[in-house]
């Protein structure tokens, strides 16, 4: 009897024909497809997420997508996303300025009204829960060929130490020499002159006070340049303000004209979710850094002022409680987004990390500063120095141990180089000094690094070359054990990110990642790049363990520094961790908030009583994330707690 194939056979039999067909024709694609489809089932295995933990996208409607600038966890457990203008000239031109807020848990978002352009500010988490947001945008950067006007820097002069006069945005200024004249961009206060009086002889003297605007030509046109000082008469002016008010100016080109920041300061209040005026700061800053302190003030350092130039070491301090800033009786330079860490004894680490601006061979050294004394003590031995810029700074879990870490980096401005060297320095070292860790999974600038409540540290992305030139894009991610010094590969995050991105953790311990501002879209820099508004959550690997210690008592509760308090949890006998963790507050590879600190604890019948640190600095006064952490490595969601500011005695 001959043998006759079955239908279902001869349907695989023809099957398999045409896919060797295929492999035969496309053998490359087919791989491809291959390769694609057992990755996708391999990394949804449960084994390899209990290793290496996954990563989900955030579902985001539409008309809340935005180009995330700035991420800040809130006590409520919502996370703020700022945009203002988005690194958009359009939006800015339009006065289109965006901030949502996103409650993680529910999955809903919130349109925020934006009372000014803060893309590129400065945040810090403030005593009671708010959050300070202060500088951002005044003008966008105009390159070379771009610059339609000429304009600069005009120094206003005021010789009447009778009263400051203000004079308003439009302001005229006329050459007295070259008869061209040039407009005010922006109002400008001219304070009173100073006057002194010699105790001896009673002589009088007089200085006149000088303040910065920045101004442009009436018309378009290489005529109306200037090439040598000159003195401007400001028009509008009558009788003695005619002589004692008057600009002096230098070149007026067309030159390259940076950003220009703002002055303004807001709080945002996560009850009433909406953001609050406060006094603004003494400097306009774009780009600045603002570090908590011990007493509850926050520390703003560096940015670009009114008229572009990186502020030229005038830091100051904003007290919540008066809502005024101050400024620190003496000066120190940083670059633009330096790295500034509260440490023991109120002082103040810079670790070196930083983004964007500056001289590169100006306020680039590590080291420790005094903000009474101003004393600056370096800190030697860090490798690459040349390559900190876009460098990530973290300050390594228990926060007692006084250990930072600082990841890849790459060289100054649109430098190609960029390294994957990681470095490490003990602060309670008599002589504190800089040492090698375990590369990075490759070179990186930006990479991004959040503190888990186990005691890890994880990092992720980057890009090798500068904003993902060249399509350099790192789709890497890794855990690192300070208790061992080791890293090991995670799962493989699922799109590139690098400048304005960043990473934030979550109270439910898992990790959110936001942004991305690719120079280009291609390996041969041809076509330009589009802002990656997708946002991520990567699930660490022990969230896929079998249990989960829980304290269940969730109710916000306040805690004095040296304060004792009790939680009930079942099973307390197999918790072997408490920590308290600060909320963080992330831009421009900048999160200088994000602390964990090991807390003191004791097992009850039926729970955990924690004793919380009475050094201020270790525990500087906020909202703060408990964990209770089980001897597999497993913490529980966190319960929110306030440490109040240190009563004075």
């Amino acid at each position: 009897m001959k043998y006759r194939p079955s239908r279902r056979t001869r349907r695989f039999g023809i099957g398999a024909a045409a896919i060797t067909v295929l492999a035969g024709m496309n053998g490359p694609a087919l791989y491809r497809f291959s390769s694609d489809k057992y990755h996708a089932y391999k990394i949804n295995q449960p084994e390899y997420k209990a290793e290496n933990g996954h990563w989900d996208v955030v579902d985001v409607p539409e008309q809340y997508r935005i180009n995330t600038i700035h991420a800040a966890l809130l006590h409520t457990g919502k996370v703020l996303l700022v945009a203002g203008s988005g690194n958009n000239a359009k939006n800015f031109d339009a006065k289109s300025f965006r901030s949502v807020l996103w409650d993680p848990e529910k999955n809903t978002f919130t349109n925020i009204p934006t009372p000014k352009d803060l893309f590129c500010s400065g945040h810090s988490q403030l005593p009671d829960g708010k959050l300070l947001v202060a500088g951002g945008t005044q003008r966008y950067e105009k390159l070379k060929g771009d610059v339609e006007k000429a304009g600069g820097l005009m120094f206003v002069h005021n010789e009447s130490p009778d009263k400051p006069k203000t004079f308003p945005a439009g302001t005229r200024f006329t050459g007295k020499e070259n008869g061209k004249t040039f407009v005010s961009k922006d109002p400008l206060l001219v304070p009173r002159a100073t006057k002194k009086t010699n105790k001896k002889t009673k002589k009088v003297t007089v200085s006149a006070s000088t303040a910065r605007v920045y101004v442009e030509a009436l018309r378009k046109g290489r005529k109306h340049q200037t090439g040598t000082e000159d003195n401007y008469r400001i028009a509008g002016l009558k009788g003695k303000d005619r002589q004692n008010f008057y600009g002096i100016a230098q070149k007026l080109s067309f030159d390259k004209k940076d950003f220009q920041g703002i002055k303004q300061a807001y709080e945002f209040d996560p009850v009433a979710e909406r953001y609050i005026p406060v006094n603004p700061m003494n400097e306009a800053r774009w780009y600045p850094t603002l570090t908590g302190l011990q007493d509850g003030k926050v520390l703003a350092v560096s940015g670009l002022d009114e008229i572009g130039q990186v502020v030229p070491g005038k830091n100051e301090i904003y007290d919540p409680k008066t809502k005024k800033w101050k400024y620190l009786p003496k000066q120190r330079f940083f670059p633009t987004y330096p790295a500034l860490f509260l440490t023991g004894k109120g002082r103040i680490f810079y670790t070196g990390s930083n983004a964007g601006y500056g001289p590169d061979d100006k306020g680039r050294t590590p080291g420790i500063w005094d903000l009474k004394s101003n004393r600056f003590d370096v800190v030697p031995g860090i490798s690459d120095p040349d390559a900190l810029e876009t460098s990530m700074s973290v300050l390594l879990p228990p926060a007692q141990d006084q250990r930072y870490m600082v990841l890849g980096g790459g060289g100054v401005g649109e430098d190609a180089k960029s390294t994957a060297k990681t470095r490490i320095v003990d602060l309670r070292a008599d002589k504190p000094r800089f040492k090698n860790g375990p590369e990075l999974y490759a070179k990186a600038r930006y990479p991004s690094s959040v503190i888990l409540p186990d005691d890890t540290v994880l990092t992720t992305n980057g890009s090798g070359d500068y904003r993902g030139r060249s399509d350099t894009n790192v789709l890497k991610a890794e855990l690192y054990t300070p208790k061992t010094n080791t890293a090991r590969s995670v799962a493989d995050p699922l799109v590139g990110r690098n400048y304005h991105s960043g990473a934030l953790l979550l109270p439910d311990g898992r990790v959110m990642t936001f942004g991305s501002d690719s120079l280009f879209g291609d390996k041969a820099n041809t076509k330009p790049g589009e802002f990656q508004q997708q946002i991520d959550l990567y699930t660490p690997p022990y969230l896929f363990r079998d249990s989960r210690p829980k304290l269940t008592d969730t109710a916000p509760r306040t805690v004095k520094p040296g304060a004792k308090t009790t939680y009930r949890t079942a099973h307390a006998s197999a918790i072997t961790k408490m920590r308290l963790i600060r909320p963080g507050s992330f831009t421009h590879v900048t999160n200088v908030e994000q602390r964990s600190i090991a807390l003191d604890f004791t097992r009850t019948k039926d729970g955990v009583t924690v004793t919380l640190p009475k050094d201020a600095s270790l525990v500087p006064p906020g909202w703060y994330m408990l964990n209770a952490v089980d001897d597999q490595g497993t913490p529980s969601k966190a319960v929110w707690v306030k440490v109040p500011a240190p009563t004075k005695k």
